[in-house]
């Protein structure tokens, strides 16, 4: 193998930049060209594909978004768009491709290694949604955000004496929601995985107050059945306290990368390109367990995703 691609798609997340270092920089070393292929697979479709060089990817480490830039492609969805893509590549002589995002991102790839390219995913979402992985790039420095706002939100919620409902990204997953409660001392997570009970969560703001608590903070995943506003209301109506609604929606996005994220995205990078100058077949790439792991691509996204239970127990017993 001599020519490899690399590509981030989807949302973006912290520590996609270091994705790219990685991937670039240890190509060049290995003898490999590194082509970057802008705006993800709707990039690939145009032919916005250009050579990377080590230069190119100085002093980005530290900086979130991804200097690749990325999108979400309706096209790269047909058949007929996919096999355009695979062509692109061969066009270009690009024989293995790195793809950086999440669920959505790798069953892209599946696709384009269906059609004779071998494609290294790492799992670049804020989600933490992917069931192969212990934790994808960025979701540290998500859950990292939202504890830095949930700390200033506590100071002018107890000012006030008020219940504040924050709202959080995770689409269908709940781990930045129950993270967050954890480390963050919320009275409730409301997450996707576990049943909504909002008297449970009006008794624990009561009890609370009872207790002297001069603040309730709950956090609550974006993917839950009861609509954000809504349930501001009904708290309020059945507690008696004021209550407020923060949605911190795109910050959990943006920001420089926590070193668990630059360290996880750094060595799956490393790893992506010493599979592919072994010219290995298609896999996903990601950590359990504290180690580098590499799993068939195609077994890799059929993995079920595990939601902690036990630590959505703690959330109550820590609260009370």
């Amino acid at each position: 193998m001599k020519r490899i691609g690399i590509l981030t798609s989807g949302g973006d997340s912290p520590g996609m930049n270091a994705a790219i270092r990685a991937v670039v920089r240890c190509g060049i070393d290995a003898g490999l060209e590194v082509w970057g292929i802008e705006r993800g697979y709707e990039g690939l479709l145009d032919g916005e594909i250009k050579r990377m060089d080590r230069s190119s990817v100085g002093d980005i480490l530290h900086r979130g978004g991804t200097v690749l830039k990325t999108a979400r492609s309706e096209r790269f969805m047909e058949a007929s768009w996919i096999d355009k893509g695979a062509q692109m590549l061969r066009t270009f002589e690009i024989e293995g491709l790195v793809v950086i995002g999440g669920d959505g991102s790798l069953k892209g790839g599946l696709e384009l290694a269906k059609r004779g390219i071998k494609v290294m995913g790492l799992p670049g979402t804020i989600d933490n949604d992917l069931g192969y992985t212990d934790f994808t790039i960025g979701f540290d420095t998500a859950v990292t955000t939202v504890l830095d706002a949930v700390g200033k939100i506590r100071d002018t919620s107890s000012a006030h004496d008020r219940t504040t409902v924050i709202e959080v990204m995770g689409r269908h997953c709940g781990d930045i929601a129950l993270f967050a409660a954890v480390a963050g001392g919320a009275e409730c997570a409301l997450v996707p995985e576990e049943p909504e009970d909002i008297n449970k969560v009006c008794r624990k703001i009561i009890e609370g107050s009872n207790r002297g608590k001069l603040h309730s903070i709950v956090i609550k995943a974006e993917g839950t059945s009861t609509p954000s506003d809504k349930l501001t209301k009904i708290i309020e109506e059945r507690t008696g306290k004021e209550t407020k609604l923060v949605v911190l929606s795109y910050l959990q996005r943006g920001g420089s990368p926590t070193l668990n994220d630059r360290m996880l995205a750094t060595l799956c990078g490393a790893k992506a390109v010493e599979l592919l100058r072994e010219e290995s077949e298609s896999k996903a790439i990601g950590t359990c367990s504290g180690q580098i792991v590499a799993y068939d691509l195609e077994e890799a996204l059929k993995m079920p995703r595990r939601f902690d239970s036990n630590l959505y127990d703690l959330v109550d017993v820590l609260s009370k």
